[in-house]
C-alpha cells in the first residue's frame, strides 16, 4: 500500500481479497455512498434497498456481491460480504492525523508513573500515581488517568476521558471523548434516624477490567464494582451514552447501541446484540448470542439465545392513545373471555 490516500483498484482488490472486474490501474482517492460518489471514488452495495442507485452512480468502482455483479457495468470489486469489505477499506481512507510520540509540557505526570515506548500525552492531561501506560498509548488533551491504572499497548484515549483509580485496560482499546471508566457504582443502603429517611453510601471497593480490542463510545460510563470488578471482555463495542452498572459482566464481542444500559450484577454472554435504548434489569443472566431490539425492557434472565422484543410498534398518535387506554383494560377483557369460554363450554354437548 502507498503512504497516501490514493490507491489503484488492483491494490484495493488485493487488500480485501476481492475479484477485480475492470482496470486494475484505475485510481481511487476515497469512499462514498452510491448516491453521492464522484469519479475517482469507490462505493459499495450491501443493502438491496439501495440497488436503485446503482445504475446512476458516478463512482469509478463499486464493491458488489457476486449475485449483483452483472447489474453494474463499471469497474467492480466482487466479494461475498461487501459491507465487511467496505469496513476493511475504510481504514485506508481515514484522514485522522497521525499522533506524534512525546509528552506535552502542560501535562502533569506523577514521578511513579511508567510510560512505555512511543507514548503520546496531550495538553493538560493528568497521569496519576503508579499508572502504567503500555507502548504506543495515546492520552488525549485534558484526559485523566487515576492512580494504579494499567493501560495496554496501542490503546487510545481521546480528549476529556476520565479513568478513575485501579482500572485495568487491555491492548488496542479505544475510549472516545467524555467517557468515564471506574466511577462509583450506584450502591446505597438506607436507614431511618429520628424519623428521617437517609441514604448511606456503599463505598465501591472493586475496579473495572476491560479486555483487548474494546471500543467505548463518547459519553459512555462503566461503573466500578462494589467488591468484585466490573468486567468488559475482549472485542466488546459500546456506542455513545451506553451505561454499564457495577459488577456487570459483558461477554466477548457483544455490541451495545446508544443509550442502552445494564443495571448492576447482570451477566451478558458472548456475541449478544443490544439495540438502542434497551434497558436490562439487575442480577440477570443473558445467554450468549441473544439479540434485543430497540427500546426493549429486559426484566428476567434469558436462557435461550434468540431475538427478543417488547413494547409496541409505531402508530399514529390518535390511534396509539386509544390503544393505550385499552392496555389498562386487558386484564378485565381476559377475565370476561375466560368467563365466556366457561359458559359456552357448559352449553355445548359433552366433548365438543
Amino acid at each position: 500500500m502507498t503512504d497516501t490516500n490514493n490507491y489503484t483498484l488492483g491494490m484495493l482488490a488485493e487488500h480485501i481479497g476481492a475479484q477485480l472486474q475492470g482496470d486494475a490501474r484505475a485510481e481511487i482517492y476515497g469512499l462514498q455512498t452510491l448516491q453521492s460518489a464522484k469519479s475517482g471514488q469507490l462505493s459499495f452495495l450491501a443493502n438491496p434497498s439501495y440497488q436503485r442507485y446503482l445504475e446512476g452512480t458516478e463512482a469509478t468502482a463499486v464493491i458488489l456481491h457476486p449475485d449483483m455483479a452483472s447489474a453494474f457495468g463499471g469497474h467492480k470489486l466482487v466479494v461475498s460480504n461487501p459491507y465487511l469489505a467496505y469496513a476493511k477499506l475504510s481504514k485506508l481512507f481515514d484522514k485522522q492525523q497521525a499522533v506524534t510520540a512525546g509528552v506535552h509540557p502542560t501535562a502533569v505526570i506523577d514521578d511513579s508513573a511508567q510510560l512505555g515506548i512511543g507514548v503520546s500525552i496531550g495538553p493538560n492531561a493528568c497521569i496519576g500515581r503508579d499508572v502504567c501506560l503500555g507502548a504506543g498509548v495515546v492520552v488525549g488533551a485534558n484526559s485523566s488517568v487515576g492512580a494504579g491504572t494499567v493501560i495496554g499497548a496501542r490503546s487510545r484515549l481521546y480528549a476529556n476521558v476520565s479513568i478513575y483509580h485501579g482500572v485495568s485496560i487491555g491492548d488496542d482499546v479505544t475510549l472516545h471523548s467524555g467517557c468515564v471508566i471506574g466511577a462509583d457504582g450506584f450502591g446505597n443502603a438506607h436507614e431511618v434516624v429520628d424519623g428521617e429517611f437517609r441514604w448511606v453510601k456503599i463505598h465501591q471497593l472493586g475496579g473495572v477490567r476491560i479486555g483487548d480490542r474494546v471500543e467505548v463510545g463518547a459519553g459512555a460510563t462503566i461503573d466500578r464494582g462494589a467488591l468484585d470488578d466490573t468486567v468488559i471482555e475482549d472485542g466488546v463495542i459500546l456506542d455513545n451514552h451506553v451505561m454499564i452498572g457495577h459488577n456487570v459482566k459483558v461477554g466477548r464481542n457483544t455490541a451495545m447501541a446508544a443509550k442502552s444500559g445494564i443495571a448492576g450484577s447482570t451477566e451478558v454472554g458472548e456475541n449478544c446484540i443490544i439495540a438502542g435504548g434497551v434497558g436490562i434489569d439487575g442480577h440477570l443472566k443473558i445467554a450468549g448470542g441473544t439479540k434485543f431490539t430497540a427500546m426493549m425492557l429486559v426484566t428476567k434472565s434469558i436462557t435461550e439465545a434468540d431475538s427478543y422484543s417488547s413494547g409496541t410498534g409505531m402508530q399514529r398518535t390518535k390511534i396509539w392513545r386509544k390503544n393505550a387506554v385499552r392496555f389498562s383494560q386487558l386484564d378485565k377483557i381476559v377475565g370476561r373471555i375466560s368467563l365466556l369460554e366457561k359458559t359456552i363450554a357448559k352449553l355445548l354437548p359433552k366433548g365438543e
